[in-house]
């Protein structure tokens, strides 16, 4: 597993708190699309795409779950019926992996992240939970040729 070191610029983000069992992401993620869509403030062509993991799905109660949905923006985003909100990505330092393939199967590399790398390698957490930042999407390309950058906050 290859993990770079790089200084992450903070980034103004529009957000969808998804609060609840995992298995519904994808419902919350269909209404962050659909705000994409309507709003133009957050292209996803021309902005980048994130999720905000709080919680280990595996282990908090699904009913405890929190995930944000995330798209960049250059400015505020206004009151709008879907509940996007707006938030910040700190800038800083952080640990990156690059995971290729299904989201499904990411766990791997972030428990190898957190429970090797992490302890080997003297590095401490920053008070930040770790993110995704999804490089391209399905159905654009085929499951297997999904990139996605897995970003842990260190000091």
């Amino acid at each position: 597993m290859q993990v770079n070191i790089v200084n992450f610029p903070e980034t103004k983000v529009a957000v969808l708190e998804h609060r609840g069992v995992p298995s519904l992401v994808n419902e919350s993620v269909s209404t962050f699309i659909d705000w994409r869509k309507s709003s133009m403030l957050s292209p996803v062509k021309t902005s980048k795409t994130f999720g905000i993991v709080y919680d280990d799905p595996n282990v908090v109660a699904p009913a405890d779950f929190r995930f944000d949905i995330c798209g960049s923006i250059e400015s505020d985003v206004p009151q709008n019926p879907q509940g996007i909100i707006n938030k910040t990505i700190p800038g800083g330092c952080c640990a990156v992996v690059r995971h290729t393939g299904s989201h499904d199967y990411m766990d791997a590399k972030i428990y190898k992240l957190y429970g090797e790398w992490l302890p080997e390698s003297g590095e401490e957490l920053r008070d930040f939970p770790f993110y995704f930042h999804y490089l391209n999407f399905f159905p654009e390309v085929e499951e297997h040729q999904l990139l996605t950058d897995i970003y842990l906050p260190i000091k």
